[in-house]
């Protein structure tokens, strides 16, 4: 079983900067593509980003720009750096993980931290 501890929510002012973390436990072999994720209040939950064990990524229109996730693979970490936030991302936001374990393939989610863009 993989468990993913997502990190770094809170309220910030519009035009900030935040930076989420999550880690990535249990029995893992190797991990694949990591990704975080977002749910608004009433929306459905869309990608925001993802990443390749090898550096490759991609985002959502709605983030060029202005979000960057990187990996650390010794670590089994995935980043998100949030610049220029505005109220329209304010969500919950979730961290993903797909990967091998030792006797099975995972896809794990994290608990949600969430992100509130507010003056």
């Amino acid at each position: 079983q993989v468990q993913l501890v997502e990190s770094g929510g809170g309220l910030v002012q519009p035009g900030g900067s935040l930076r989420l973390s999550c880690a990535a436990s249990g029995s893992i072999l190797v991990i694949n593509a990591m990704g975080w994720h977002r749910q608004a209040p009433g929306k459905q939950r869309e990608l925001v980003a993802g990443i390749t064990p090898s550096g490759s990524t991609n985002y959502a229109d709605s983030v060029k720009g202005r979000f960057t996730i990187s990996r650390d693979n010794a670590k089994n970490t995935v980043y998100l750096q949030m610049n220029s936030l505005n109220p329209e991302d304010t969500a919950v936001y979730y961290c993903n993980a797909v990967g091998r374990g030792y006797y099975k393939q995972f896809n794990s989610w994290g608990q949600g931290t969430q992100v509130i863009v507010s003056s």
